[in-house]
């Protein structure tokens, strides 16, 4: 089972003091990795990292804009010279916004854009130069059921998320002759704090538990086992693909 070892790793995921991507970092840590924690607010990656330091996960906190190219190079260039080379690299940060098509706001919708897919262009350049020198490097987007269909109101994700599916399989591509594998995991609804109003609407959750052959929303521990499984040897010829973690959603009619 040494093949599916990620003990030791350095990971980096990108908006993870809190939500799945705090989820992302308790589950590999737990597993032995090393974690890297990233986000804007330095209280918020200080909470979560004494967090994971109660369970005894080592790990550090890098506060920085991901959608900024000069803080996105610094904060590497400082994380590989004070943790160490990054192994993995999980690229997670993400917003939505809701509104109408027709009324949706120009700087809100490009917003959600610039976060969801200009952040892992620019990380993943960054790391990924790494990762080519040393010839080895597992990359993570997180993309979501939202790159294969559309719902109302949410524009922009559903484009971001679509492009972010294409991105995976460019980056995928290049990155392949240096040893490098990149691949996505495509959530479906887990029940988070951030969707917490959506599971308390009682119609919204009727529908996600019907429409899901699971019947239930997904539990965010559940999403672990493929974070794992892609950071690890045992994924070392699978690269450009997506994972969907949905209870069955897409396979069905």
């Amino acid at each position: 089972m040494n093949m599916f070892s990620i003990e030791n790793k350095k990971v980096l995921i990108t908006g993870s003091s809190q939500g799945l991507g705090f989820a992302f970092a308790e589950g590999l840590g737990t597993a032995g990795a090393e974690i890297i924690l990233n986000g804007r607010s330095e209280d918020k990656l200080t909470e979560a990292a004494a967090k994971l330091a109660e369970k005894g996960i080592k790990t550090h906190a890098c506060a920085f804009d991901v959608t900024n190219e000069e803080q996105v190079s610094a904060a590497i260039e400082k994380i590989e010279a004070e943790a160490g080379p990054i192994d993995v690299l999980i690229n997670n940060a993400g917003m939505i916004a809701r509104s109408p098509f027709e009324d949706f706001d120009a700087k809100t919708w490009w917003g959600v854009v610039e976060l969801n897919l200009k952040s892992p262009f620019l990380v993943g350049k960054a790391v990924g130069k790494k990762m080519i020198g040393r010839k080895k490097g597992k990359m993570i987007n997180i993309t979501s059921l939202l790159s294969e269909g559309a719902r109302p109101t949410i524009s922009p994700y559903t484009a971001s998320k679509g492009g972010l599916k294409m991105l995976t399989k460019a980056m995928a591509v290049e990155f392949a002759k240096h040893n490098v594998q990149v691949n996505a995991i495509g959530p479906g609804y887990f029940a988070t704090e951030l969707n917490k109003t959506l599971k308390a609407n009682k119609d919204f959750d009727n529908w996600v538990c019907t429409r899901t052959p699971s019947g239930r929303w997904g539990d965010p521990k559940e999403l672990i086992g493929a974070a794992i499984f892609l950071s690890s040897s045992a994924s070392d010829f699978i690269t450009g693909q997506t994972i969907y973690v949905d209870g069955g959603w897409l396979a069905a009619l």
